[in-house]
């Protein structure tokens, strides 16, 4: 046998009284929903056999697995991402722009894994030379911003003589937290003038 073809129209005829009283007991969420008219279906019905099987198709409606709705991933904030690319690509960079901001120029800073000054232990250091005014270092005991952390500063070519804690007490370690006190640390030895 064949097919029989049905072709339904929904909900397009807006003074229909069906219409009128669905939207009036709809609330304002969903109102626009079900007022606006709705899509075309049609009804397939295969007669070939004795159970008569329905199918319904929307028109406009393409057949694909629906997938669950990821959020996109937050990034990182600067401090979570590994050491040495915190360092070098964020709190070096910001360093130096903060230093400069201030009149000055910076001969050379870098990071490397070498030993302490006075102390002698091995350690990450930044060290940063700023010309004609003073020399740094940031030490880091481990790789890891929250690891202890010391601070030494001494005027051009000469050696550091004291080695101090830095920012033990912050349980939230950020960039911003360790520029400002780096120059902190400066201009109480007034070394960079007033931040």
């Amino acid at each position: 046998m064949g097919k029989i073809v049905f072709f339904m129209e929904e909900n397009l005829d807006k003074n229909n009284e069906v219409n009128k009283e669905i939207s009036d007991n709809t609330t304002k969420s969903n109102s626009e929903e079900i007022k606006g008219p709705k899509s075309e279906k049609v009804i397939n019905m295969d007669i070939s056999n004795d159970d008569s099987a329905t199918k319904v198709l929307n028109k406009n409606k393409i057949n694909t697995p629906e997938k669950p709705i990821t959020k996109p991933k937050k990034e990182l904030p600067v401090e979570k991402k590994p050491f040495q690319e915190f360092i070098n690509i964020h709190l070096i960079p910001s360093l130096t722009k903060e230093i400069n901001q201030r009149g000055l120029e910076i001969n050379n800073i870098n990071l490397t894994n070498t030993n302490r000054p006075i102390a002698g232990d091995k350690c990450w250091v930044i060290n940063c030379e700023i010309k004609d005014t003073c020399n740094f270092w940031l030490s880091f005991e481990k790789d890891d911003i929250s690891s202890l952390k010391s601070i030494s500063i001494s005027k051009p070519n000469q050696k550091p003589s004291i080695i101090e804690s830095f920012l033990i007490d912050e349980k939230r370690i950020t960039l911003k937290l360790i520029i400002s006190r780096v120059l902190q640390r400066l201009n109480g030895q007034k070394l960079i003038g007033v931040n």
